[in-house]
């Protein structure tokens, strides 16, 4: 069984093809009928992952190509979900390397393929998406060849094999003048390449639980790969947590076979398996032979570097749409998705309406707080921090590496932005003498080290400043000592100074005072953010103005309101918006910006820009 079965990851940066290329492999190993309709990414099944067009939980799918049966584990792209690639690279034998034809390494490739290189994975390089018009295959294959040894692959692994396709079409070739049909030799090279699992079948069982999941039937399921071992339906197992030893049944036992999962009897080493029958189990724990109780080393993934704070929502419009309002309810909904998200810690504090997260990104943040959101919950957000330690009386802040690709225009812009927020250019390569048309032609990717809290809210900045024309990516890269205060936020907030229902006559007058988050017709009270201020201070308005009107009417006097359309918020854009006396209130049918203390003459003066 162990010789016709191969365990492998494909990892990449965001956008690069990955789930394209598994629904070309799904659909050529006979998983489809030929007539059957089937949607894109056909692995992103959550919500968030089909609106927003990303892999956000890794995801497992097996396929039969001839004789062997290859288990294809996806893996999201964003440095955010970087615990995701951790986690299930544990699962896997060898990896597929995925990069853009255009746009080469970028920063997730080097955190991915610098974790499947220390787990001693073989590596089988797919530059996809050569049928870019602006595709650069040979120049990206250097640069994939310059990443291996900056990240000391061995010698074997840097004898890698590649692979030229274009996974929307589901052809993939050996070299590029090869007329490609299908996946054949990409699936030859798997064949190949990633090694068979090697554990002993007769030994006693070891099997690392490196996913849960929830099953209406049969309650919750621990998903991982039989280490060594045997397996099987009905038998008693010892399940080796953290805190101590349990003994469990295994009451129901399932493979996965293309997009379903199937009950088995009985499972071997190098087997994906989800068990059923531990309710209480985690990921990180160990399943072995009760008489031989034998842990695996624990998970661990790299340390969070942002936190953010959850609080009960306290607001005037507290309770009117949300199902889940309570500090319990809100704290235990933190507390189950901390045991599902290994990349993701969660702190209680001394004040029992206020919860501490700690993620990689304001991404993360972001999609969790979407998700309650979704299920019925109502929170608010305090302002991203960044998370500091202190090592041999020194204060740390941890460092991002930036990639930034853009026009040859913005170069100078972008330099200006990134120094004043403490980025140190690195590293400047010009593409500016392609042909035209060509990748890069008139463009130039700059490489910074900026402090990651420099970095919370420039995203939108950046676009700004680029014309939506600029690339975009950051990768965690160590710590490095506190650097001081820095700018926050330039512009003050504008703030309603009583309740009621914003006005056309009011919103026209407060235009020229800066940019509007709210229209007409919006319900507000005293406290609620309305809109950024053109000056560092904040400004106290009255949004609910009406115009006085009399028995007189004169057409000379008449005014033509023109309104221009509000700023739209998301829960990303307002988190990089709000400063510290701020909060994102969130409900199921609403986001608002509000701050934490309501009352006007209560409420303590924005009177510094610079924050630590």
């Amino acid at each position: 069984m162990a010789e016709e079965l191969r365990n492998v990851a494909i990892i990449a940066h965001v956008d690069h093809g990955k789930t394209t290329l598994v629904d070309a492999m799904l659909r050529q190993t006979g998983v489809f009928r030929a007539n059957e309709q089937v949607r894109d990414c056909v692995l992103d099944s959550g919500e968030l992952e089909r609106e927003r067009g990303i892999t956000i939980l890794a995801k497992h799918t097996s396929v039969r190509w001839r004789d062997t049966r290859i288990n294809i584990i996806d893996t999201p792209g964003h440095a955010d979900f970087g615990g995701e690639v951790e986690r299930t690279l544990m699962m896997a034998d060898g990896a597929l390397l995925l990069v853009d034809a255009a746009e080469g390494p970028l920063p997730q490739t080097r955190f991915v393929l610098g974790k499947a290189l220390e787990l001693g994975m073989p590596i089988v390089v797919v530059i996809n998406k050569i049928d870019r018009p602006d595709a650069r295959p040979d120049d990206v294959l250097s640069e994939v060849f310059d990443l291996f040894c900056e990240l000391e692959a061995n010698d074997k692994q840097l004898d890698f094999p590649t692979i030229y396709a274009i996974g929307k079409e589901g052809v993939a070739k050996r070299h590029l003048v090869d007329e490609g049909r299908d996946l054949t030799p990409l699936f030859e090279e798997i064949v190949r390449s990633v090694p068979a699992p090697n554990g002993d079948a007769t030994a006693p069982l070891q099997l690392l639980v490196t996913n849960v999941e929830h099953d209406d039937y049969v309650g919750r399921l621990a998903i991982g790969r039989v280490h060594r071992g045997r397996i099987k339906t009905g038998t008693n197992v010892c399940r080796i947590a953290e805190d101590g030893q349990l003994n469990a049944r295994v009451s129901k036992l399932y493979g996965f076979l293309a997009l379903s999962r199937v009950e088995i009897d009985s499972a071997s080493a190098g087997d994906i398996v989800a068990i059923a029958g531990m309710d209480d189990v985690q990921i990180g724990d160990t399943v072995t032979a009760v008489d031989t109780p034998q842990a695996l080393p624990r998970i661990h993934v790299e340390e969070p570097t942002i936190q953010v704070r959850f609080l009960v929502n306290t607001s005037v419009f507290a309770g009117r749409s949300g199902r889940f309002v309570t500090s319990r309810q809100v704290r235990e909904r933190l507390m189950r998705e901390a045991r599902k998200n290994l990349a993701m810690r969660f702190e209680e504090t001394n004040e029992p309406d206020t919860f501490i997260v700690y993620g990689r990104g304001e991404l993360m943040i972001a999609i969790l707080a979407e998700t309650m959101r979704r299920e019925g919950y109502e929170f608010a957000l305090g302002m991203p921090e960044v998370v500091l330690r202190r090592e041999a009386g020194v204060e740390l802040e941890p460092v991002e590496r930036v990639v930034v690709d853009v026009p040859d225009d913005y170069v100078g812009t972008v330099t200006r932005s990134l120094g004043e927020r403490r980025g140190q250019l690195e590293k400047l390569a010009s593409r500016s003498t392609g042909e035209e048309g060509k990748h890069g032609s008139g463009r130039t990717r700059l490489e910074f080290r900026a402090p990651a809290r420099g970095l919370i809210g420039y995203r939108s900045q950046f676009l700004t400043e680029t014309r939506g024309t600029g690339l975009l990516n950051t990768l965690f890269d160590g710590w490095t000592p506190y650097t001081g205060v820095m700018l926050r936020r330039p512009g003050g907030a504008i703030v309603c100074d009583r309740a009621g229902t914003t006005t056309p006559y009011a919103l026209f007058h407060l235009q020229p005072r800066g940019e509007l988050f709210v229209g007409p017709g919006t319900a507000i009270y005293e406290g609620m953010v309305i809109g950024v201020h053109n000056r560092p201070n904040d400004l106290v308005v009255n949004a609910t103005r009406e115009k006085k009107l009399t028995n007189i009417r004169a057409a000379h006097r008449d005014e033509n309101v023109i309104l221009t359309p509000p700023r739209p918020l998301t829960i990303e854009t307002a988190l990089e918006f709000i400063d510290r006396d701020e909060v994102v209130e969130i409900t199921p049918d609403s986001l608002r910006l509000r701050k934490k203390v309501l009352q006007g003459s209560l409420r303590p003066r924005r009177d510094d820009e610079r924050v630590d």
